[in-house]
């Protein structure tokens, strides 16, 4: 008997596990019962198959992954980055442990004190985000020259390659501003209600309460999760109840991100905006301000 042969019964239950886990968060925290009833069912899968999944994906790629029944892209996507980075990062959201500079620190070149630095001061999350700041056109990262740079973005075109992500990440298509802004508004009357389930960050919370109200929300054919913005430099500001992190995903695509916070200059000052999309906000807010003129 060949003691390095896989072993799919252990390998596939931890994975099963964890999705089991996912859905059962899903379900606390109020999503569609469509999604957590498709996490549980591909659970229940995986736990019987008698191939190993890894065995499946370092030969067929992610490609494999979706063939099997009960998983689809994105459940795919999941199991892929388990499988190839150790970690998932939607399930370590949902159980408050991220820890983006435990994930940097995995590069090589980059320390302690750098990958501190790019998830605090530059308020980098992922190895996607990483991967974009880093390209050419975008304005420098402290502490990367040319050659840190290049190795760090082989590295994360290596990582991100194997689990079937495009050499840039991040969502190809973008939400409307004005399916955003709705969300936003929903998710901050809620919370404001105490109608949502709150998580314990296990970033800047010490006393380990559960604070971050958290919400799942499926618009049009977009799934959305938001909660309040747990970075350094919210709580160093005071924003933690301001700015509204907005994770979101289309079936077979890769999940984005955007920040919404109250505008504090300009014509949309004291206004709900996009970070990065002033200009659609300002679009979509004008024809609701004149309304507003009107109905006066």
């Amino acid at each position: 008997m060949n003691d390095s042969a896989p072993r799919p019964a252990n390998e596939n239950a931890a994975i099963a596990a964890r999705l089991q886990t996912y859905a059962d968060l899903l379900k606390q925290q109020g999503d569609d019962i469509f999604r957590v009833r498709a996490y549980q069912e591909a659970a229940d899968q995986i736990a019987t198959m008698p191939q190993a999944l890894s065995e499946i994906f370092s030969r067929q790629g992610v490609a494999g992954l979706i063939a099997l029944p009960k998983v689809g892209r994105g459940i795919a996507a999941a199991i892929a980055e388990m499988l190839a980075l150790g970690h998932w990062t939607q399930l370590d959201r949902l159980q408050g442990d991220t820890a983006p500079a435990r994930l940097f620190q995995t590069l090589a070149g980059i320390g302690p004190a750098l990958a501190r630095r790019l998830a605090d001061d530059a308020d980098i999350e992922t190895l996607e985000e990483l991967e974009v700041a880093l390209q050419a056109g975008g304005p420098p990262l402290r502490g990367f020259g040319r050659r840190r740079r290049q190795a760090v973005l082989s590295q994360i075109n290596d990582r991100l390659g194997r689990i079937g992500r495009g050499p840039r990440g991040g969502a190809t298509d973008l939400p409307p501003v004005s399916l955003l802004l709705d969300a936003d508004r929903l998710y901050r009357d809620r919370a404001a209600a105490g109608q949502l389930r709150k998580i314990a960050p296990k970033r800047f919370n010490p006393k380990g309460e559960a604070w971050l109200p958290v919400m799942h929300a499926r618009r049009e054919d977009w799934h959305l999760t938001l909660m309040w913005s747990n970075t350094a430099r919210a709580h160093d500001l005071g924003k933690t109840g301001d700015w509204l992190v907005v994770y979101y995903r289309r079936d077979g695509q890769p999940e984005g991100r955007c920040t919404i916070v109250t505008e504090t200059r300009g014509p949309l000052a004291g206004q709900r905006v996009v970070r990065g999309r002033e200009a659609e906000c300002a679009a979509v807010l004008a024809p609701q301000d004149r309304q507003t003129q009107s109905a006066v």
